[in-house]
């Protein structure tokens, strides 16, 4: 035994041998460690966001969405952002569209702007890819400091009923691109919507009406580019647990505090956001 050479003797390893595994089970030790910090900062991180967008929505009445999709590019791609987006925008919107009696109303008045949206999302999606083009996060940057800019602006613009055949489907469209762009479906919707002169619960239904609609299209535009992951799935569902307890803690201090001064400065911040996301995308 004692003339093998040491590689060949049965039963043991050299010391080098053991070394290294020590070394190796060290690194593997740090690299879970490392993963589960990481793990636990990203929820973090997610949970927090989703609480604050859903703040500002039992607030002011909207901005989940918008809020949500802002910072959570801060942590993420955009692309990985919309899909864990898409449930609880779609379980808060159809709260808020469920709310107001004139659904029906709203519906037939509003089909042609909401079947444009569809359309203009899902083929937006197969020319430029779903959320994931060389310029969303640029592009994302834009439409937040343009709703932020539209938003603060004292003009307030009035639609004519009678142009609205028209004029409806062209803002749908090009509320799809910027959906199927970015994520966010506040431009030019919230806009035009609100230059109908729509009476407040109204425009409140109208706009979850047009959220829902952006938020299924959107789905639909990201399973087809491939973007859902099982992984998804369970940050979705904490995403909406933590945007509903944000939303029940906004309508709980929304009777102790000025709603147009926070929403002054939640727009204040979200341009502020939006011009770094625009820097961030184009340097």
């Amino acid at each position: 035994m004692n003339g093998l050479p040491a590689k060949m003797r049965p039963g043991f390893a050299p010391p080098e041998a053991w070394l290294d595994t020590c070394r190796i089970a060290r690194c593997g030790r740090k690299d879970h460690f490392r993963r589960m910090a990481e793990q636990f900062t990203s929820l973090a991180g997610l949970t927090l966001v989703f609480v604050f967008a859903g703040l500002v929505k039992g607030v002011i009445g909207m901005g989940l969405p918008t809020v949500a999709m802002g910072f959570l590019t801060l942590l993420m791609p955009p692309a990985e952002a919309a899909t864990i987006l898409v449930l609880p925008s779609f379980v808060t919107n159809v709260w808020q569209l469920a709310a107001g009696p004139q659904l029906a109303a709203l519906a037939r008045r509003l089909w042609p702007t909401l079947l444009a949206v569809t359309i203009g999302t899902v083929v937006a999606a197969r020319w430029f890819g779903a959320v994931s083009s060389a310029g969303t996060l640029a592009a994302l940057g834009a439409a937040l400091a343009l709703y932020a800019i539209s938003s603060l602006a004292p003009l307030r613009l009035e639609i004519p009923a009678r142009h609205e055949w028209w004029l409806g489907p062209l803002v749908g469209g090009a509320t799809g691109i910027v959906t199927a762009t970015t994520g966010v479906f506040v431009i030019p919707a919230v806009p035009y919507l609100q230059a109908l002169r729509l009476a407040p619960e109204d425009l409140v239904q109208a706009l979850g009406l047009s959220f829902t609609v952006s938020t299924v299209a959107l789905a639909a535009a990201l399973a087809g580019d491939g973007q859902f992951a099982w992984p998804h799935a369970g940050a979705s569902v904490l995403a909406l647990a933590a945007a509903i307890a944000g939303m029940l803690l906004g309508q709980a201090v929304r009777t102790r505090m000025q709603p147009k001064t926070f929403r002054l400065w939640f727009l204040v911040g979200l341009l502020l956001l939006g011009l770094h996301l625009m820097l961030r995308g184009l340097i």
